[in-house]
C-alpha cells in the first residue's frame, strides 16, 4: 500500500525549506570569509533564517459534534500508531479547540487552559504567554496507552450551574438546543478546559506542521480567537459534515460566515463528506451507491457555494481501519487518497510560492548589494591601475600631479558626504514619523480608550458608533503612514540621483513597500465585527456585553497582530532603503583613499611601480573570482525559489 501522500510530499517540501536555509546560511558565511559583510546586511539575513525557521504550515478542521472530524485526523496523520490517537466516539469526543504542534525545546505533553480563563478578556494567543494559566500532563511517546490516556483530557467535562454557564458564554436560555443539554438537576455539562495544546514528536508536526482540531460549531461561534484569528489564517481548512445529513442549516452559516464566505476567498477549503460508508448497501450495486453519493455532493455544494471539486466523500472510520491493517481495497473504497492528493496539491505548492515570494525579493537585494560593492572595487581596481601604468616612465612632477588630483576628488567627495550626513538626518526623523503612524503604543492607546468607551455605553448604537471611530483612526493612520513612505522615497530617489550624476555611485531605486496589504487585513477584521454586530449583537449592549468585550479584546489583538507585521517589514524596508546608499558610500571613501595611498607610495619610492601594479593585478582577479562565486550562490537560491523545483521534487 501506498504510504501517505501528504506525508511524502510535506517531506519533500520540508527539505525543500531546509536546502534553502542551508544556502542562505552559506551565503552569510561566504560574505564573511570575504569581509563583505556588515551589520545591517546580518541582521536582515537572520530575519530570512528565522522567517523560514519558524515556518509553520496549519490545518484546521471544523465540524458539528459527530461528524468524526477526530476520526478523519487520526486516519490522515496518525494511522501509524495502529489505533486512534484522538479519542474517536459516539457524542462529543473534542470539547476545546485542540492544537497539535511540536515544539523541540519542551517536553511532550498536553498543556490545558482553564475554562474559567473565559471570564477575563485575555485571548488564548495572550494566554500562550503565561505558563503558570495552563495545566499540564506530560506523556510517554513510546507508551501508547500514555499518550491516549493523556489526549482523552480535551474531552474533559465539568458541571456548572446555568449562571455559570451563562458567564463563560456556554449556555443561551433562549436557544432551545441548548436547554435540551440540561441534566435533571438543572445543572449543565460544560468543557472543562477553554484551549489544548498537544506538543507531540510526530515526523510532520517536527517539520511544521500545525493541525487545529475545533471542537464543534458552538465554540466557533463563541470564541472569537477562532473566527478572527486561527480560521481564517489556517492554510487550510476542513469543514467535515455527514453524508447521511448533508448540509445543515447550522453548518451552511457557520461556512459562510466563517470559512468559505468572500471575504475569505481563500485557497486550501475543503468540505468533506464523512461517513459515506453509511451508504454502502450490499442490497445495492456500486453503480447505485455512487450516484446516491454524488447526489448529496451536488446538492452540498449548492448550499455551500463550493465547487464539486472541493467536496470529498470519504469514509474516515475504514481509511484508518484500511491503513491500520494493510488494506489497498478497502483504502480506496473509503475514497480518503483522493483528498490526501487534493490538500497535497493545492496545499504545499501554495505555501511554497508564498514563502518564495517573501524570500525572494529579500535575497535579491541582498545578492543585488552585494554585488555591487565588488564591481565597486573591481571598478576602482581598474582605476588604480589605469593611473599607475600611465606613470610609466613619467617625472616626479607627473605623480606629484596626480597626487594633488586625487587629493582634490577626495575633498570634493568629503563635501558631498557632509550633504549625505545632513540628509540622512532628515532621513532618520521621516522614518521615526514614520514609526509613530504604525506605533504599537499608539495602537495600544486606541484599543485602551476605544475599550473604555464601550464598556461604558448602554446601547449597541453607542459601542457600534465606538467601534466605527477605532477603524476610522487605525485606517487614517495607515493612509498617512503611505503618504510618509511616499515621501521618503522621493528624497531617497533624489540622493541616489545626486551621487549617482557627481560621483559614479551607481543609480539604484529605493525598493517598495505596499500599505495594501495592512489595509487589506484590517477591511476584513472590520467586516467580521460588522457581520457580528448584525446578527450576534443587534440588543441592548448588557445582555451580551462579556461576549462583546471578548470578541473586541480578540480584534484589537489582531489589529495589534497586523501592526506589529507592518512594523517589522517596515523595518526591514527602512534598511533596504537606506543600506545601498551607506555601503556604496563607505567603498567609494575606501577607493578613494586607497588610490592616494597608493600614488603616493610610489612617489615616496617605498613601493616600485611594477611591483605595485603586480600586487594590483592579483587582487583584481580575485574580484573577478568573488563575483563569479556570487553569481554560483545566487543561481543555486534562485533555482530553489522556483515553483517548478518543487513540483519536480515531488514528483520524483
Amino acid at each position: 500500500m501506498a504510504e501517505n501522500l501528504l506525508k511524502q510530499e510535506f517531506t519533500a517540501y520540508a527539505q525543500w525549506r531546509n536546502s534553502l536555509i542551508e544556502n542562505i546560511a552559506q551565503y552569510r558565511h561566504w560574505l564573511n570569509d570575504q569581509e563583505l559583510n556588515d551589520v545591517q546586511n546580518d541582521q536582515r539575513i537572520q530575519q530570512l533564517l528565522d522567517k523560514l525557521n519558524q515556518d509553520q504550515l496549519s490545518v484546521a478542521f471544523v465540524a458539528e459534534f459527530s461528524r468524526g472530524k477526530s476520526e478523519l485526523i487520526n486516519a490522515i496523520f496518525f494511522a501509524d500508531y495502529g489505533q486512534r490517537l484522538l479519542p474517536s466516539s459516539a457524542g462529543r469526543t473534542t470539547m476545546c479547540p485542540t492544537e497539535l504542534y511540536y515544539d523541540a525545546g519542551k517536553p511532550s505533553a498536553i498543556r490545558l487552559l482553564p475554562i474559567e480563563t473565559r471570564l477575563s478578556d485575555v485571548t488564548t494567543t495572550e494566554y500562550k504567554g503565561y505558563a503558570d494559566e495552563w495545566t499540564t500532563f506530560e506523556f510517554d511517546v513510546d507508551d501508547n496507552e500514555s499518550m491516549i490516556a493523556a489526549f482523552k483530557e480535551v474531552g474533559a467535562v465539568k458541571r456548572a450551574t446555568v449562571e455559570e454557564a451563562e458567564a463563560y458564554g456556554l449556555f443561551d436560555a433562549n436557544n432551545a438546543d441548548d436547554v435540551t443539554t440540561l441534566n435533571t438537576d438543572g445543572t449543565i455539562d460544560i468543557p472543562r478546559w477553554r484551549y489544548a495544546m498537544i506538543n507531540f514528536p510526530h515526523p510532520l508536526l517536527e517539520q511544521g506542521l500545525v493541525i487545529l482540531d475545533t471542537p464543534g460549531l458552538n465554540a466557533v461561534g463563541t470564541e472569537p480567537e477562532l473566527t478572527l484569528n486561527m480560521l481564517p489564517n489556517a492554510h487550510a481548512v476542513l469543514f467535515v459534515l455527514a453524508a447521511d445529513t448533508g448540509v445543515t442549516k447550522s453548518e451552511s452559516d457557520v461556512w459562510h460566515q466563517y470559512i468559505g464566505g468572500k471575504r475569505w476567498q481563500q485557497k486550501g477549503r475543503f468540505a468533506v463528506l464523512n461517513k459515506i460508508d453509511g451508504l454502502w448497501d450490499e442490497l445495492k450495486d456500486e453503480s447505485a451507491i455512487s450516484q446516491e453519493i454524488n447526489k448529496q455532493l451536488k446538492t452540498s455544494a449548492a448550499l455551500l457555494g463550493l465547487p464539486e471539486n472541493k467536496i470529498f466523500p470519504i469514509s474516515a472510520q475504514k481509511a484508518l481501519l484500511a491503513k491500520v491493517n494493510g488494506d489497498s481495497a478497502l483504502l480506496s473504497k473509503s475514497r480518503l487518497p483522493a483528498l490526501e492528493q487534493a490538500l497535497t496539491n493545492e496545499l504545499i505548492p501554495a505555501k511554497k510560492e508564498i514563502i518564495s515570494e517573501s524570500i525572494r525579493y529579500a535575497l535579491e537585494d541582498l545578492i543585488g548589494n552585494t554585488q555591487v560593492i565588488l564591481e565597486k572595487r573591481a571598478h576602482g581596481l581598474v582605476e588604480q591601475l589605469g593611473e599607475l601604468r600611465s606613470l610609466r616612465g613619467k617625472n616626479v612632477d607627473v605623480v606629484e600631479h596626480m597626487i594633488s588630483r586625487v587629493k582634490e576628488d577626495k575633498e570634493s567627495f568629503e563635501k558631498a558626504l557632509q550633504r549625505f550626513q545632513a540628509l540622512r538626518s532628515v532621513y532618520s526623523q521621516q522614518a521615526n514619523t514614520l514609526f509613530t503612524l504604525f506605533g504599537m503604543e499608539t495602537t495600544r492607546s486606541q484599543i485602551k480608550q476605544a475599550k473604555t468607551q464601550m464598556m461604558a455605553a448602554n446601547f449597541t448604537k453607542d459601542i457600534r458608533a465606538v467601534m466605527d471611530g477605532f477603524f476610522v483612526e487605525v485606517n487614517s493612520r495607515l493612509t498617512n503612514a503611505d503618504a510618509q513612505i511616499n515621501e521618503i522615497k522621493k528624497m531617497m530617489n533624489v540622493m541616489y540621483e545626486k551621487f549617482s550624476s557627481e560621483h559614479g555611485l551607481r543609480e539604484m531605486k529605493p525598493p517598495t513597500f505596499h500599505i495594501a496589504r495592512y489595509q487589506k487585513e484590517l477591511a476584513k477584521l472590520e467586516s467580521v465585527y460588522v457581520e457580528q454586530f448584525n446578527t450576534t449583537f443587534n440588543m441592548i449592549a448588557y445582555e451580551k456585553m462579556s461576549l462583546i468585550a471578548k470578541f473586541f479584546e480578540t480584534l484589537a489583538n489582531r489589529v495589534l497582530y497586523v501592526f506589529d507585521i507592518a512594523n517589522q517589514d517596515l523595518e526591514v524596508w527602512l534598511r533596504a532603503v537606506i543600506s545601498p546608499m551607506e555601503s556604496q558610500v563607505r567603498e567609494h571613501q575606501l577607493q578613494l583613499r586607497r588610490r592616494l595611498e597608493s600614488i603616493k607610495r610610489i612617489h615616496q619610492a617605498t613601493d616600485t611601480l611594477e611591483d605595485r601594479i603586480g600586487e594590483l593585478e592579483t587582487i583584481e582577479k580575485g574580484f573577478h573570482d568573488q563575483l563569479s562565486e556570487l553569481e554560483s550562490l545566487h543561481q543555486r537560491m534562485i533555482t530553489l525559489l522556483e515553483v517548478e523545483h518543487l513540483e519536480e521534487g515531488l514528483a520524483a
